[in-house]
């Protein structure tokens, strides 16, 4: 035997070797390839949410133990109320709702409607050529059909198809049968014919998961009005974790508790009628923020919260000519750590010429030049610049800036014009240093004793003594300003307000304004954009010549309009951002006791109180 074919022999065996093992890997490889298709087969998320079991029958389906049962709307009434579907959508019981809607050409719409009103039409007139007694259901339908076809034809109206199917879920079959019946009677209550979906249980049941497959098409003829009355979702939900009770949720009667400063900005309007109980709302609203440790400052021109600050402490101060308490326009805020003095005094000589146009009535460009001088003289002559310190400072008084007025050139008019609040009627009012002390939880300014003419110089006053508290230490606060209207009529008063519900927001103030002259705060050109600058709206019971100015402003529904005229007092509309509901609101007796306006139970309470003491 040669050497090669030695040599040939075994490269045939390696050959045959190499074979066998390529034979071998291949195989192993196809193996780990099948139980990789096969492990991810099981772990699919398709498998991990297929339910165990599922089980059909003529009428019901068994789905993982639990028991199901589907149901078609096949006809409507005449007229259907909104929100008609929300005590379905609020039950306790576990059920799907789906609804198709199917856009339907108006053309071939009108076709049909005018065939048919023919219809309809030859049927009235054969009746009455044989002298029978007219029948109220052609009547009615011709009707019906007139105004369906004029609404079409102005594109006021739209004709779709609609299908509503419901699938009930019960833990038992007796269960399911029984929460069946009531489903049926509740809707046949209102004269919506319902039906099982027999022998159609899985198409029902299919057509009620989120897939918008329609398998039942069980649809009905509708146009848009009675279309939108079955959207459920009309009322919003306003429950939090945090915050107070505001109300009852009237649409579901779910609590309203809302926190006010979890919002954009905390700033709050409320608009009523007198008597609808906005006062009463709002001392409510104090009373619930105390007690979370709230401040509180309310500016009260009608002394409507004396009673309330008696009762849990607060201080009440009640500024007048005779009064002791005195505030002085010209103090400055200590300021904030980051806040620059010179904004401060230029802020400060602002608000200033905003007050002295309510004291003197409309100033020309002229006078303001010389006012605006003077104001800033009158700081300096204090030794008052950008670089003091305002809390060390001796802050100057109306007689100060009479005198810088008096010995400038064309000052003297002002000056004398002045002179009678430093020595005149009304010399208590502007022309002595602060004595109030702002350092209770609920601080109340009342200003009933004020003449009319000077009501709206006072709470400019004491609304810019409380900025400059509410600037100089950052805290969880709230002002009320009660009446708000006396503010808005003038356009120096009405721009400061605006200014603070701009601004409030950097120093954690929530402004509260209250309003029963609806036009005439919507009148001023700062009224609506107080409005826009404030997250929470509160609109009670409203009279019928405000009822328009308030739609157009809150952009409210017809509904919603006449449920405002209809309400009544404590009930109305609550908006929080872009949620709103119809709130009723509630107090417990010992709160109801604290915050009442009712004249005849103040009368008894003060009673009561006489009879205790002379016992």
């Amino acid at each position: 035997m040669s050497l090669f074919s030695i040599n040939k022999s075994e490269l045939d065996k390696k050959k045959s070797e190499l074979e066998h093992l390529k034979g071998q890997i291949s195989a192993d490889s196809k193996l780990v390839e099948v139980e990789k298709q096969y492990r991810e087969g099981v772990t699919t998320l398709r498998d991990l949410l297929a339910p165990a079991s599922l089980k059909f029958t003529n009428s019901y389906f068994e789905l993982n133990g639990k028991f199901g049962r589907s149901f078609f709307v096949l006809a409507y009434p005449r007229f259907l109320s909104s929100n008609w579907l929300s005590f379905i959508i609020n039950s306790e019981s576990a059920l799907d709702v789906s609804m198709y809607i199917y856009p339907i050409d108006s053309g071939m719409v009108l076709k049909k409607l005018k065939s048919k009103i023919g219809e309809i039409g030859s049927q009235i007139t054969i009746e009455q050529e044989k002298g029978l007694a007219r029948n109220p259901l052609l009547e009615t339908a011709y009707h019906d059909v007139e105004e369906l076809r004029d609404e079409l034809q102005q594109g006021t109206e739209h004709f779709f198809r609609f299908a509503l199917y419901f699938t009930l879920y019960s833990d038992s079959l007796d269960e399911l049968d029984k929460n069946s019946k009531i489903l049926e009677s509740a809707l046949g209550a209102k004269l919506v014919v319902t039906k099982r979906a027999l022998l159609a249980v899985e198409a029902g049941f299919n057509s009620t998961l989120p897939l918008g497959v329609d398998e039942l098409d069980v649809a009905s003829n509708l146009n848009t009005s009675p279309l939108s009355s079955t959207f459920p979702f009309v009322s919003s939900d306003l429950t939090g974790n945090d915050g107070i009770l505001y109300g009852i949720n009237r649409h579901n009667n779910s609590l309203i508790l809302f926190d006010r400063f979890q919002m954009e900005n905390a700033n709050f309007v409320i608009f009523a009628k007198s008597g609808a109980g906005k006062s009463y709302a709002v001392k409510l609203e104090i009373l619930r923020s105390l007690m979370v440790g709230i401040d509180v400052i309310v500016i009260d021109p009608e002394n409507e919260y004396q009673h309330l600050a008696e009762a849990v402490g607060g201080t009440y101060i009640n500024i007048s000519l005779n009064s002791d308490f005195r505030i002085n326009p010209f103090d400055l805020p200590i300021g904030m750590e980051d806040e620059d003095k010179a904004d401060i005094l230029r802020s400060a000589v602002i608000n200033l010429v905003g007050l002295m146009g309510l004291v003197l009535g409309k100033l020309d460009p002229t006078e303001e030049a010389i006012l605006d001088k003077a104001l800033w003289a009158t700081y300096a002559k204090k030794d008052i610049t950008e670089n003091s310190d305002y809390a060390t400072v001796e802050m100057p008084i109306m007689s100060d800036l009479i005198e810088v007025l008096a010995g400038m050139v064309g000052g003297e008019s002002l000056a004398q014009r002045l002179g009678k609040f430093t020595e005149g009627t009304f010399a208590g009012l502007l022309n002595n240093q602060t004595n109030v002390v702002l350092k209770n939880q609920l601080l109340v300014f009342s200003i009933r004793d004020l003449e009319d003419s000077l009501r709206p110089i006072a709470m400019y006053i004491i609304l810019g003594h409380i900025w400059n508290v509410v600037r100089s230490e950052l805290k969880k606060r709230i002002m009320v300003l009660d009446e708000a209207w006396i503010m808005m009529q003038h356009e120096d008063s009405a721009r400061f307000v605006f200014g603070i519900a701009k601004r409030a927001r950097k120093y954690y103030l929530g402004l509260t304004t209250i309003t029963q002259d609806v036009a005439d705060f919507m009148a001023s050109p700062y009224g609506k954009p107080i409005v826009t600058n404030s997250s929470i709206q509160l609109l009670l019971k409203q009279s019928p010549a405000a009822i328009e100015i308030v739609q157009e402003t809150f952009f409210l529904t017809e509904g919603e309009k006449y449920l405002l005229l209809e309400s009544d007092v404590g009930e109305g509309i609550f908006f929080a951002g872009l949620k709103h509901a119809a709130i009723k609101i509630y107090a417990s007796y010992v709160e109801d006791q604290i915050i009442t306006t009712d004249p005849k139970q103040l009368l008894e309470i003060e009673q009561s109180k006489e009879e205790l003491s002379e016992q």
